[in-house]
């Protein structure tokens, strides 16, 4: 998903100018017709998150200087830059006091307004990135702080946020890299006990002899080894939040322990003489299914109960696409700094590249992957020649039922051909030569498969795929180029410089349009 950026401004046609520029440099253009409409698009909780903001500076309803001070009132730190066509000085010191980020006077050149354009962006990106890192490390992670753009995240977020405001145990379920900690983190920075201890315990590389030394404490001279006292992990996290991570690996010794420390409030430790009463928030993690578990005499079902009071499942990354370039992009400016390397950004067809990739390994294995193009990089931008252990991937099959057909990415395809209306790219292109591509196709049928070997046996040419790739979704959009590119994920001018090189000629109702003229 490319970043949103807002266009407000009374003159429609310099709106129109201005929507068209935005999404030739790649970017997704919102519009408003002035101060007022800006402001209550900006404050309504349930619009997607605006990246930057091109303001005005004079309009009839409420003009630049006024949107500026309702966004600081209202705690947005969005980056805006400030247009009109009164360059003077004043102007100028006026809305760089009031918070704007750059000044431009209209008719602003393309090369001009794209630099301003990135360099908020990269500037918002950095700033934010480093707030996030220094909570991160005093342990003062919020909610607000998980990047997310997904619906099904929000709705994850908001139940997160009800839990913070409680001391409810919580049990946090989903695959392995889907970010439970960072989660459970979020909730502790966001609770009442934020000041104290975050203590997180991976029961999964515990011994199985040292468990209950380790969550529990033990005395001097306990058992052979113990040359000194410990007072073990909930003694530690007493006052804050103690994180439970993988707690389904316990072995059955420690959950009969751990039900009586939930149970009691207090712990035994090895050796000791009596209990030592502590007061901790409980945060689980698991990414096993704990009833099956539960019903196959593997997990205590009265400790499933102690820990399963506020259930909260992270959707895995396949589920979420629209996450997968701003978490790129957060990464990105992360490595880039821990690296002292000058990558500021993606290119759309990387974008496209890692929104279309299964991730078995999720946030984990996406940030690991952003981390070795960062490395990989020559230049400031990441291509898709930076990303080979995606490019080689197999197709991974990944389960579709758990997904409504809006998210799912094109990863998903059968090994049988790529996707179609329903969850199947299904197309009877000719599959060699220029095709001719009518704006009135019918949706081919679903039963019509594109193979992905060619007559010999080998795998098509990448071209070739792309070509009914891209057919595909002009007949399925009716030729509306700019959702096209948007669907596709790539700018509208890399669509055309695409549908050139692959002999691609767009046409109305059979009749050939001059691409060249778009």
């Amino acid at each position: 998903m490319a970043e949103r950026i807002l266009i407000v401004d009374d003159d429609p046609v310099q709106r129109r100018l201005l929507e068209g520029l935005v999404q030739k440099f790649g970017f997704e253009a919102v519009s408003a017709p002035g101060g007022d409409a800006a402001v209550a698009l900006l404050a309504d909780p349930d619009t997607p998150a605006v990246d930057a903001v091109v303001l005005d500076l004079v309009m009839p309803d409420l003009d630049g200087l006024g949107v500026l001070s309702r966004l600081r009132d209202l705690g947005h730190a969005i980056p805006v830059i400030v247009q009109t066509a009164h360059g003077g000085i004043d102007n100028v010191v006026s809305a760089m006091r009031a918070g704007a980020v750059d000044f431009v006077v209209k008719p602003v050149g393309p090369e001009r307004l794209l630099v301003s354009l990135r360099n908020a962006l990269q500037a918002r990106a950095l700033e934010g990135e480093l707030s996030r890192l220094k909570r991160s490390r005093a342990g003062t992670l919020t909610i607000k702080d998980i990047v997310t753009r997904s619906p099904a995240m929000r709705a994850v977020l908001r139940a997160a946020e009800k839990a913070a405001a409680s001391t409810i145990p919580v049990l946090i379920g989903g695959e392995s890299g889907v970010g439970k900690e960072l989660l459970a983190r979020a909730i502790h920075g966001s609770g009442e006990r934020r000041a104290k201890p975050f203590v997180a315990v991976n029961c999964g590389a515990l011994p199985d002899t040292l468990v209950e030394s380790i969550l529990f404490g033990h005395e001097k001279g306990a058992f052979t080894g113990a040359s000194e006292r410990h007072v073990g992990k909930f003694v530690e996290a007493s006052g804050g939040t103690l994180f439970l991570d993988e707690v389904g690996e316990l072995p059955p010794a420690a959950q009969v322990k751990l039900l009586r420390a939930i149970q009691e409030g207090e712990v035994e430790p090895v050796g000791g003489r009596r209990p030592v009463k502590v007061d901790v928030r409980l945060i689980s993690a698991t990414n096993r299914d704990l009833i099956a578990d539960v019903g196959a005499g593997r997990f205590r079902e009265d400790l499933f109960y102690r820990l399963h009071v506020f259930p909260i499942t992270l959707p895995p990354l396949r589920a979420r696409p629209e996450d997968i370039p701003e978490l790129v992009r957060h990464f990105l400016v992360r490595f880039a700094a821990e690296e002292g390397r000058r990558v500021r950004r993606v290119s759309a067809e990387a974008l496209a590249l890692l929104a279309g990739h299964a991730w078995p390994g999720n946030v984990r294995q996406l940030e690991n992957a952003v981390f070795r193009a960062v490395v990989l990089a020559e230049g400031d931008e990441i291509g898709a020649a930076e990303f080979p252990q995606i490019v080689t991937a197999p197709a991974v099959p990944m389960p579709t039922a758990e997904l409504p057909p809006s998210l799912v990415p094109a990863a998903t395809v059968p090994a049988s051909g790529p996707l179609s209306a329903t969850g199947r790219v299904a197309t009877n292109l000719p599959q060699t030569g220029p095709v001719a591509v009518s704006l009135t196709d019918t949706m081919p049928p679903a039963a019509d498969l594109m193979p992905l070997l060619g007559p010999d046996g080998e795998v098509r040419p990448l071209d070739e795929i792309e070509a009914c790739a891209i057919r595909f979704a002009i007949a399925h959009y009716n030729g509306q180029m700019s959702e096209v590119a948007r669907k596709l994920r790539i700018g509208r001018s890399t669509l055309y410089r695409k549908l050139e090189g692959l002999g691609l000629t767009p046409s109305e109702d059979g009749v050939t349009v001059d691409v060249s003229a778009r």
